[in-house]
């Protein structure tokens, strides 16, 4: 008989018919006379209970369901038959009573990793194997699919077209250098023309001339894609509207709770679209995405209320009710100068908003959600269009961040310059290799279009909406500094 999911005969008439039930254990309770299994499948945060009476057995084999028993313990799996009934205990409507029982996995309890106990996020992260097995992992990763789905159903009823960009880029979107290189040129002979090349009196500034990148796979230098943006802002200016939504990859030695080297990004990018525009977007998509997690993944929101995070469904719920409050990156600078002897790190103008700072915007000053436009040039990315200097020779761009209370930044975007003389004189200034950009170039020489986009990191909105307060926790299998285990 094919399995039904726990979800599914939770919410099913406990009409006594029979079904079977495939899962692992979470609970063996075994009296005198009554046994409890509590199953668990992953299809949702409960578990069904099933009950065996040995005084009163029914339609099972007594004998053969006793050996199976012998054998029954915390994670071992089971496929189980019986009828399903109205449960006299509290907290469940329905209970399976067992008349068949096989132990499909043994599971030697000595030897079990997850024990019945407490146990440390850093020890499940050892064990990421086995950790989505516990309630909390299991509803970290039901709550990613759902954010997946949402992320989705977003874009599509809004007439954009989902996009695959290159993990593989020999660019840079971002222009910091962190990123990984990818190659198929033996390492061991680069290494062996180094010592000789060092031993001939070569400097170390100049040892990259040994490298002939036009042996390799690529014929040039090739890495993993920090960001999807530029491939985007191509298909967006043909598609109109278009977002990616995969992984990217950086080599940023930070060994903390808020950074990965391999996450996932979603990068909408919009043809015809200035600042403004690209503003009310991300503030709709935010609110739709909570307001998905609030209502479409309520019972492990409940426990993340519970056990993770005592208050972050009120949290969420005050970014989806409130208006997003909206300031120039001048007007905030201006506003957080005041509480100065409040910070770690003091603000200037010209400096680049910490978390701290951040987090003091939205929970301190406007206690709402806020959007901080207009950065200045210096600390954005070269492709943001700039706006005329101010009265002080100041020069900003059109670049925004997205705050929100209990976290700081969760989106960053910007309207980008169309304008090719323009795009290509601040490429210049920055030093940029042009042969891996004419691409890029070309958007402004035929049919340029003002066009707007913005990146959300898919970890970080699920960190706060869980609650996790470290980011590995949120990905199946984390990479990061020293790393890359299963």
């Amino acid at each position: 008989m094919k399995p039904i999911l726990i979800k599914d005969l939770l919410t099913s008439e406990p009409d006594g018919r029979k079904v079977t039930v495939c899962g692992w254990v979470r609970t063996k309770r075994d009296s005198k006379n009554l046994v409890f299994i509590q199953v668990n499948d992953g299809s949702c945060f409960a578990s069904i209970q099933l009950t065996f009476d040995r005084t009163n057995p029914g339609n099972a084999d007594l004998n053969a369901v006793e050996d199976a028993l012998k054998n029954l313990s915390t994670g071992a799996s089971l496929r189980a038959e019986g009828s399903l009934i109205p449960s006299p205990a509290s907290g469940q409507a329905v209970e399976v009573t067992l008349e068949k029982l096989e132990v499909l996995g043994k599971c030697p309890p000595e030897e079990y990793p997850l024990q019945k106990k407490n146990m440390s996020m850093e020890y499940l992260r050892e064990n990421a194997h086995l950790r989505a097995r516990t309630n909390t992992f299991g509803a970290v990763f039901r709550l990613r699919s759902q954010m997946a789905i949402a992320l989705h159903t977003f874009f599509q009823e809004r007439g954009f077209v989902y996009i695959s960009a290159p993990e593989i880029t020999c660019s840079d979107a971002e222009g910091a250098g962190e990123m990984f290189q990818v190659t198929t040129l033996s390492l061991e002979k680069i290494a062996e023309l180094g010592v000789k090349a060092g031993a001939n009196g070569m400097k170390i500034e100049d040892a990259h001339k040994i490298v002939d990148y036009s042996k390799d796979f690529f014929g040039k230098k090739a890495n993993l894609t920090v960001s999807g943006q530029l491939e985007a802002e191509t298909l967006a200016t043909a598609l109109s509207r278009v977002y990616t939504f995969g992984p990217t990859f950086r080599a940023e030695n930070s060994n903390t709770p808020r950074h990965l080297s391999e996450f996932w990004m979603c990068e909408p990018e919009m043809a015809f679209y200035d600042l403004f525009d690209d503003m009310d977007l991300e503030e709709e998509f935010l609110k739709y995405m909570l307001n998905w997690a609030l209502t479409k993944c309520s019972e492990d929101m409940a426990f993340f209320e519970k056990r993770i995070q005592p208050g972050v469904i009120a949290q969420l719920q005050h970014v989806v009710d409130t208006p997003f409050k909206r300031i120039s990156y001048t007007e905030a600078v201006a506003e957080l100068e005041k509480y100065n002897d409040k910070f770690e790190f003091p603000i200037t103008w010209g400096k680049e908003l910490q978390t701290e700072h951040e987090r003091y915007l939205t929970e301190q000053i406007f206690k709402s959600p806020v959007m901080v436009y207009n950065y200045p040039k210096d600390v954005k990315a070269f492709y943001m269009k700039q706006n005329e200097p101010d009265e002080q020779g100041r020069i900003t761009v059109r670049a925004v961040d997205v705050l929100v209370p209990g976290l700081g930044e969760i989106t960053g975007g910007s309207e980008r310059e169309e304008n090719y003389d323009k795009l290509l004189k601040v490429c210049e200034e920055r030093g940029m290799d042009m042969s891996n950009y004419q691409w890029y170039l070309d958007l402004r020489r035929f049919g340029t279009v003002p066009h707007s986009g913005f990146g959300l990191g898919f970890a970080r909105l699920l960190r706060y909406i869980t609650g996790m307060a470290n980011i590995r926790d949120v990905i199946p299998y984390p990479r990061a500094p020293k790393l890359a285990d299963f």
